[in-house]
């Protein structure tokens, strides 16, 4: 196993190679499943941690919510902040790093945004924490929503290793090599980057928590009510390829 390298997975590469998959009729889509499976309504306050270049805040905003976007990443703030100003909607972004994040943000947040494999990239200890810095951000009742790669059906679909992956914008190809580490459950990557001729390696990983952990995880955080579905709320089953999360403070 490698050194995860935050800065190299989510640096300029990362939006140079994901945003042409990150359409707008994708990204309305997603923010209405997410308004959906929480009841959303105008003047809810929700905090969106990670929020990544914003796609998702900035559409809740324009949906009347009040939006905080936390991320770790000042480039990528600065993409939201841009792209909310063209939408002509506000949302109050922040520097700031889930292990910390109680110095970032002040609650009570009627619900908690975690999207688009967005948990998972700490060890388990740290994610726990997470998950219990999430709960003191929320009011009692409020939701936190989670949505992931679904571990079981990462096992079925990929169990001869390694499982390759190529995205190619124009000339720039990024390739990635995969397998599982059955002894931590984490989906260990080398990513190989050839952008404008030069090449660039780094490695990371992200924690595919099955189904029956994350529950435990989350009731050992303070949630109840715990609802673990597949994208489209139907029960989840091995051919689940996401697994939709939500459980309430």
């Amino acid at each position: 196993m490698g050194k995860f390298d935050f800065d190299a997975t989510f640096g300029d590469d990362y939006l140079h190679f994901y945003l042409p998959a990150l359409t707008t009729d994708r990204n309305e889509a997603d923010a209405a499943e997410i308004i959906a499976a929480l009841d959303l309504q105008p003047g809810d306050r929700v905090l969106d941690a990670p929020c990544g270049h914003g796609r998702i805040s900035n559409l809740l905003a324009k949906a009347g919510i009040d939006v905080v976007g936390i991320d770790r990443t000042g480039p990528f703030l600065d993409v939201a902040r841009h792209d909310a100003d063209n939408l002509g909607v506000t949302v109050d972004y922040r520097l700031g790093d889930l292990l910390d994040l109680d110095s970032v943000v002040t609650g009570p947040f009627d619900a908690v945004i975690n999207w688009f494999t967005s948990f998972g990239y700490h060890d388990d200890e740290q994610l726990q924490l997470i998950l219990a810095a999430y709960h003191r951000t929320l009011k009692p009742g409020g939701l936190l929503l989670l949505e992931t790669l679904h571990h079981d059906w990462f096992v079925r679909h990929h169990v001869q290793p390694p499982f390759t992956n190529m995205t190619e914008v124009g000339d720039d190809v990024m390739y990635d090599r995969s397998t599982l580490d059955s002894t931590t459950g984490r989906v260990e990557t080398d990513r190989t980057v050839i952008r404008n001729g030069v090449l660039r390696t780094s490695h990371h990983y992200v924690r595919l928590p099955t189904a029956p952990e994350l529950r435990a995880w989350l009731h050992d955080a303070g949630f109840h009510d715990v609802r673990i579905t597949s994208r489209d709320q139907r029960p989840l089953t091995i051919n689940s390829r996401r697994m939709l999360t939500v459980a309430r403070a």
